[in-house]
């Protein structure tokens, strides 16, 4: 009886010494993953989900995004007229992109009351992003989709969202390889080291 306590106890001090070390190896050449799920389709939620998952596919990390609901539109072939609604949004003030550097610095906090009345003026909003996106020299949605793409992110489109809005795997591009559900894609992103809601 007192051999195999014997045993026991040194099989465990031997467990103890050696699964640290081994399961630190196995971390480490492990590919990290990461999940994210896209529901905004505007031009200012667009950056989030494709700058996040390009730099994450750059690293090398295995990437799965999932479209639902008005994310989806992100998929579409033609996402050049994306817009920006600054109704309702707080967080976001107008900065113009133009003239000189103390009228770009201001920061124009436009009351909803007047966004709502203003005829155009998520127009206006749009236009003045998209110009501020080009002043400082950041990527376009399109180019952000394209990095992903070509970092061989896996872009997977909410099949029921498809159905809900009267489309077909024809209105996207071809990249979209998967159309799925939840019940699908919540394992996957159950066994992610990041999984990210945007």
């Amino acid at each position: 009886m007192s051999d195999a306590s014997d045993l026991d106890r040194l099989i465990n001090e031997r467990l103890d010494a050696l699964l640290p070390k081994k399961l630190a190896e196995l971390r480490a050449k492990q590919t990290p993953s990461m999940t994210i799920i896209a529901t905004k389709g505007t031009l200012d939620w667009a950056y989030p989900p494709f700058i996040l998952a390009s730099t994450a596919a750059a690293l090398g990390w295995n990437v799965s995004m999932f479209f639902t609901f008005y994310g989806l539109g992100l998929l579409r072939k033609d996402i050049s007229d994306l817009k920006v609604s600054p109704l309702g949004n707080p967080g976001m003030p107008m900065k113009m992109p133009f003239g000189p550097e103390w009228f770009k610095a201001i920061n124009w906090n436009i009351p909803n009351a007047v966004q709502a009345i203003v005829p155009g003026f998520e127009t206006l909003a749009t236009t003045l992003m998209k110009q501020t996106i080009h002043n400082k020299g950041v990527a376009g949605v399109e180019e952000l989709r394209t990095a992903c793409i070509e970092g061989g992110v896996n872009l997977i489109g909410c099949q029921m969202t498809v159905d809900l809005f009267g489309f077909t795997p024809a209105d996207f591009i071809p990249e979209v390889k998967e159309y799925c559900g939840a019940a699908t894609f919540l394992p996957m992103a159950r066994d992610a080291d990041v999984s990210l809601f945007i």
